[in-house]
């Protein structure tokens, strides 16, 4: 089992990451901006169902990579690194876009349906799991994958306060986000400089995590 210092510390960095509007985020705002609050909740509920497919492939492919080689362990750590970082500077350079799409409305099962598979297809969580969350797995605590379980339930459990805020804040403030360039041009460079940090996180405090 992970220590208490390390969850803490992945309870943070997984705040830090979920904060930042990703394809997730993007999804359930749309529909709660669309379709109002509790189809925004439905939304949440479907893309946190696709957290657990991630959660469940990271706890048999780390625990596979680790006793494959442990060079290729880091490699892969090493390069979500290097996309992390690759994130930050694509946000930080992005020019705003006017965003004018009509979305159509859905039902329950269709907004369930569409939340799973744009988690399970969401490049920002598969990264996740793949170049972050090792940071905070310690063989020498014991067998990886029961480590990784813990780390995934608190991953949803802090993805869904999170990603439940931006639905209520959607279908109160409809009208407001339908915004100006301006705001859409502050919330990438936000994002940008939270990927960035992340990224060093994870290419600079691989051995500091462990030893916690």
């Amino acid at each position: 089992m992970p220590t208490l210092p390390t969850l803490a510390l992945f309870a943070a960095a997984t705040l830090a990451l979920l904060v930042v509007p990703g394809p997730a985020v993007l999804y359930i705002v749309t529909r709660s901006v669309a379709q109002g609050r509790s189809a925004g909740l439905v939304s949440v509920l479907g893309v946190h169902a696709g957290s657990l497919v991630h959660i469940a492939a990271a706890a048999l492919g780390i625990t596979a990579l680790l006793a494959a080689s442990a060079t290729a362990f880091a490699v892969v750590k090493y390069l979500g690194a290097a996309y992390l970082v690759y994130l930050g500077i694509r946000k930080l350079m992005r020019r705003p876009e006017a965003e004018d799409a009509v979305v159509k409305v859905a039902s329950n099962a269709r907004l369930f349906g569409e939340g799973f598979v744009v988690n399970v297809l969401n490049p920002k969580t598969a990264m996740f799991f793949l170049a972050f969350l090792p940071q905070f797995v310690d063989p020498a605590l014991g067998a990886v994958a029961p480590q990784v379980l813990v780390l995934g339930a608190v991953w949803v459990a802090l993805g869904m306060a999170s990603d439940g805020t931006y639905a209520l804040l959607a279908s109160v403030l409809a009208g407001r986000l339908r915004s100006s360039a301006r705001a859409r041009r502050r919330l990438d460079r936000g994002s940008g400089v939270v990927y960035l940090g992340l990224g060093a996180v994870a290419a600079l405090a691989t051995e500091g995590a462990r030893k916690l």
